[in-house]
């Protein structure tokens, strides 16, 4: 999120604008080598998993772009908002919401780690005096549907001035963690005290909630800025070891918060998923063979973000890629990236479902094929030729709310009925 919007960048492929948006089945253990998991058995359905495809909505708190519609709401405004969204995914006949409760270092619950979200309470740190968290699961549940509790692990703010920031924010209390890159405030992945403490404020939650999954959007290292560059030399130093290259120790260090928090979330309870929406392209065939026949950024290069890697390792239970693409994008094709990610996924027993960009449908800065109500119930013709493929997720509640020129009514007809 931060300047660029969760599901928005330019990408740099032949001038296109390419939409921006990730880990082991239940009870998996690591393995290394990148090898498929051969104990994994295809087909089968974690515990996690609603009887069938996954059908499921993002619900965004960050800028207050879904819920709630604005901070400072009273907290009967704020329930009422989320009882509309959770009703009109079950109308929708989906089967299951991911809930952002920790959008900027922040949290939607009592933690004792991060204070209450300014995107609540219109304050950062201010008590509600209410447990939005227990209320959305509770609420969620009575509709059939199952609440992943979605976090961003490093971003901080999506503005570069700590003294805005509560006074007793971590990132105050620890300055030597924070960087400042395009406009926002970041936690620096390559301190191991940061990767220990975002993990213990994520795993918190899912110690005192009975969530049926962690989730984790597309940011680790943020996305590239023209001019800039992400400040961590001084760490790479420090804690850079017997790395040579910068990019394979960022890798690295990113790996290591993925491993450990499937880890730490199989030790909390076994039987709870952790996902993640990784932007769509891992590579592209022309920087690596095994990568997609696209022309985009890629999320191994650019973000330090080896998604592929790691599915492969079995370190989560599903992944969401993030294909924000139309059929027949020449840059990244969704009908070319869908199949792409099936190979990666097969036999290693990590689920694949599919992001869907429902905030595409109408807009008139997209291509024409977003001006069709048709081609997201497209998209979902043709991931069903995929035996990898259980579900999709749309973005996000706001517009399948809307249902923008009757597309979700169509993917509901030809899909959900």
């Amino acid at each position: 999120m931060g300047h660029l919007t969760r599901r928005t960048f330019t990408a740099v492929a032949a001038g296109a604008a390419i939409g921006s948006l990730a880990l082991t089945r239940a009870g998996a253990t690591p393995h290394g080598g990148g090898d498929p998991d051969p104990a994994a058995t295809p087909g089968t359905r974690a515990a996690w998993q609603p009887e069938g495809e996954l059908r499921g909505v993002w619900i965004a708190s960050v800028n207050n772009g879904d819920w709630p519609s604005k901070p400072g709401l009273s907290a009967d405004q704020v329930r009422t908002e989320l009882r509309a969204l959770l009703d009109d995914a079950a109308r929708w006949n989906l089967n299951a919401v991911f809930l952002q409760v920790r959008p900027t270092a922040d949290a939607f619950w009592p933690s004792p780690h991060e204070p209450w979200s300014a995107w609540l309470t219109g304050v950062q740190g201010a008590d509600p005096g209410w447990d939005p968290l227990a209320f959305a699961v509770e609420e969620a549940h009575e509709r059939g549907l199952a609440l992943h509790a979605w976090f961003n692990p490093y971003r901080i703010a999506n503005h570069d001035d700590p003294a805005r920031l509560a006074a007793d924010h971590p990132a105050r209390r620890n300055p030597e963690w924070v960087v400042r890159h395009g406009g926002g405030l970041y936690y620096n992945p390559g301190i191991p005290a940061v990767r220990r403490f975002t993990q213990d404020a994520m795993i918190h939650a899912a110690e005192n909630y009975a969530i049926d999954g962690v989730h984790w959007d597309d940011y680790f290292y943020p996305y590239p800025v023209a001019g800039e560059e992400f400040d961590d030399a001084e760490t790479f130093a420090e804690y850079g070891g017997d790395f040579d290259d910068l990019g394979d120790w960022r890798r690295n260090n990113v790996d290591l918060l993925v491993r450990e928090m499937h880890e730490r979330v199989k030790a909390v309870r076994p039987d709870l998923a952790f996902g993640i929406s990784p932007f769509g392209v891992w590579r592209n065939r022309g920087t690596d063979p095994a990568g997609s026949d696209t022309r985009s950024l890629q999320a191994y290069d650019e973000l330090f973000a080896d998604t592929r890697g790691w599915v492969r390792n079995g370190w989560m239970d599903y992944v969401v890629p993030q294909l924000y693409w139309n059929i027949g994008l020449a840059a990244a094709d969704y009908a070319k990236l869908v199949p792409w990610w099936s190979e990666v996924c097969a036999g290693t027993g990590v689920r694949l479902i599919v992001g869907e960009a429902m905030y595409k449908v109408g807009d008139a800065s997209q291509p024409d094929a977003w001006q069709d109500p048709a081609e997201l119930s497209r998209h979902l013709t043709l991931a069903a030729e995929e035996p990898q493929v259980t579900g999709h997720v749309f973005f996000a509640a706001s517009q399948v709310a809307a249902d923008p020129l009757g597309a979700m009514s169509r993917v509901y007809e030809d899909h959900y009925r």
